[in-house]
């Protein structure tokens, strides 16, 4: 019989509340949006401000292309205290997909949890970084039936963060993927994985749609810092929730570049 989903917590407020900790899990409104970036600087940020961070990657697929994991990028840029795999695949397709295409145990939902709530008995913040958007198919239930990310934060009860776009599409594909989370009664806020060196009037327009929304936004090219310059530069691409000192969205991308 499968465990029943706790109480989700109460909704933070997105640029003025309290600082997010225990677990966060990091998804985003497609794959390619900046995920592992945002969920690196995130760590960076926490870090800095005295936490004890774990980043916990629980399927890593396309490991065949060669280069370097997800994983391996957080560590790069962040250096977290604790940073992990759960499962990796040879193929660059979600996670349920690849273990059944080369014939590997798929992720088990309470093997994830079981793996993520140990992590966070040793840690303030546990970041779990999803896969593509957050319905994609992460692995199985005890029953058979596939799990999604989505999934995983109603059983831990824990809030997420949506890592959007920031050009042309991003409101309807954001605006979606948090309808789907409130209906599971999950809390959730909103960074964007790359906000242009020239921003456009889309961009600009934007902003303004999901400010109610926004805990992060991070400048384009912000994985290709050298590691030391990522870390400094990581609070301030943050609000407060999440560990950050944005208090001015406007005066955050004057400034950025």
């Amino acid at each position: 019989m499968e465990a029943q989903a706790p109480e989700p917590a109460a909704r933070p407020q997105p640029a003025e509340g309290p600082e997010w900790r225990g677990i966060v899990l990091v998804t985003g409104t497609d794959t390619d949006v900046g995920k592992t970036i945002v969920t690196a600087a995130i760590a960076a940020a926490a870090e800095a401000a005295g936490l004890r961070v774990a980043v916990i990657k629980p399927g890593q697929t396309g490991t065949a292309l060669g280069g370097p994991t997800d994983i391996d990028l957080v560590q790069r840029l962040a250096a977290p205290h604790t940073a992990k795999t759960l499962a990796s695949y040879p193929e660059p397709l979600a996670p349920l997909a690849a273990a059944k295409v080369a014939e590997m145990a798929p992720l088990e939902l309470y093997e994830v949890v079981d793996a993520v709530r140990a992590e966070a008995a040793r840690h303030d913040l546990v970041l779990v970084e999803g896969a593509g958007g957050l319905l994609v198919p992460m692995g199985v239930r005890p029953s058979g039936e596939a799990w999604t990310l989505a999934d995983l934060a109603t059983t831990l009860g824990v809030s997420t963060v949506v890592v959007a776009r920031a050009g042309l599409g991003t409101l309807n594909h954001t605006a979606l993927t948090l309808e789907a989370l409130a209906r599971r009664g999950v809390p959730a806020g909103v960074v964007l994985g790359a906000w242009p060196a020239e921003p456009e009037l889309v961009h600009w327009a934007n902003l303004s749609e999901l400010v109610p929304h926004l805990v992060g936004a991070l400048p384009d090219g912000a994985g290709g810092m050298e590691p030391g310059v990522f870390r400094r530069s990581a609070p301030g691409w943050l609000t407060p929730a999440l560990h950050g000192v944005i208090d001015n969205w406007r005066t955050w991308a004057d400034e950025v570049h």
